[in-house]
């Protein structure tokens, strides 16, 4: 029997047996294959997968020259004689000089943004991995994923790789699970060039995208493809309190994989509109290592600047909550995944959206005349559907910002005006 925590207070639901993974570090050793991955081991071990690639297609390429030569030999028979007096052509060598790039091209996006991305190295205890990171300062302060820099823990070191090849040792200037962002500092470096950072507010369905970074240990490698989706929830995990990294993620059909964590996602003028965080992967297949399927998820940049900037000026980042716990209003009232005594068969009430199961004495909710048992359905005019959609939205305003939450009660429809609470301000939150 698994037993899954508590949701959590801050407008938070608990963990959901079908999530997206987030990754790790790629591996820096060739590993055994994996199970699916997860914000701490993620891609430890994706050089394991990328080894048994390579070698299958040596070995079917190997196999296709053999075979290729057999037939041939076949063909032509005992006699390799040929009476034919007709000239040979052969293949012209010409130089055709390099293509320039196209402006708004996806090579004149890579060639202007690429500068501005690192591979990280990170060693921890018995364990090294890589993942990628996106440089702010001249100096070298470089945006990066939680638990991209997790995997080093107190006693372990990290490197970053530039793109000129030169190397540095970083440090932690801070980290928030909770939006799965880090910042560190690449140590006496100058003259790197910052990336543009742009707004994701701007952004559109269908528009078109680029992704840089180091999938599988692979640096300054160039994917690209479009907006699939906006605002889509993401759920990665929870902490020990049950607190969840849930984001309203920019989804992208981009080729992202286990190293590409951390690194930038650009719109077509080269700007900086996500961090590449996490893939969904195939439900019911055997996984050896989570790879792309055209399913990517990056975190807005829009929701993380200020937490940015928080981490860079040493301070502990800050998150806007509403001080309640809540679940899918489509489950019945307390029920929970995982838990037995049959709850878990327990039908669909048919409600959508996120019921509030307790509310903290004192917070915003409780005293906007929020309830136990009422279902919000929408925050300003975002529409929640479910636990995860209030979390991911109440993570994309900030502590002190006031909204209008709409919500049901006994089937009748109410509003109410309410002004978001700090985490800072309740430590059990």
């Amino acid at each position: 029997m698994n037993e899954t925590p508590p949701p959590s207070f801050y407008g938070q639901s608990g963990p959901d047996e079908n999530r997206t993974s987030a990754f790790g570090p790629a591996p820096a050793t060739q590993p055994t294959p994996q199970r699916e991955v997860t914000p701490r081991d993620g891609h430890r071990r994706g050089a394991g997968f990328a080894a048994a690639v390579i070698a299958a297609s040596l070995v079917v390429g190997g196999g296709a020259g053999f075979g290729g030569a057999a037939a041939y030999d076949a063909w032509q028979g005992d006699d390799t004689s040929s009476s034919s007096t007709t000239a040979t052509r052969t293949s012209q060598v010409v130089d055709q000089g390099s293509t320039p790039a196209e402006p708004g091209s996806v090579q004149d996006v890579a060639s202007s943004v690429l500068p501005s991305v690192v591979k990280i190295e990170v060693v921890g205890s018995g364990s090294a991995g890589s993942g990628s990171g996106i440089v702010l300062s001249e100096d070298g302060t470089i945006l990066t994923n939680n638990h991209v820099v997790d995997a080093a823990g107190e006693d372990g070191s990290i490197t970053v790789a530039f793109s000129d090849g030169s190397r540095a040792d970083a440090t932690v200037l801070g980290t928030d699970p909770l939006t799965d962002t880090a910042v560190i500092k690449a140590q006496d470096v100058s003259g790197l060039t910052p990336a543009t950072i742009g707004k994701s507010a701007n952004l559109a369905v269908g528009q078109g995208v680029v992704a840089i970074g180091s999938p599988f240990g692979l640096d300054a490698t160039v994917t690209s493809g479009i907006v699939s989706a906006l605002a889509r929830p993401v759920n990665v995990g929870s902490d020990d309190a049950g607190n969840t990294t849930t984001y309203p993620a920019i989804q992208t059909d981009a080729a992202i994989n286990p190293g590409n964590s951390g690194g930038p996602l650009v719109d077509m003028t080269g700007s900086v509109i996500g961090i590449n965080s996490s893939i969904r992967t195939a439900s019911g297949a055997v996984q050896q290592e989570a790879g792309s399927i055209g399913l990517g998820f990056a975190i807005p940049i829009d929701e993380v600047m200020p937490i940015v900037d928080q981490m860079i000026k040493g301070d502990t980042p800050t998150h806007a909550r509403l001080g309640i716990k809540v679940s899918d209003a489509s489950r019945a009232q307390g029920q929970q995944p995982g838990l037995s005594g049959g709850q878990e068969s327990q039908p669909p009430t048919g409600e959508v959206g996120a019921r509030v199961e307790s509310l903290t004495e004192g917070s915003t909710a409780a005293d906007a005349g929020l309830e136990s048992g009422d279902v919000i359905t929408k925050v300003d005019e975002t529409l929640i559907d479910s636990a995860d959609d209030l979390v991911a939205t109440i993570r994309s305003y900030r502590p002190g910002d006031k909204v209008t939450v709409t919500y049901s009660r006994d089937g009748d429809e109410h509003t109410t005006d309410l002004t978001l609470d700090s985490d800072a301000e309740r430590a059990d939150s």
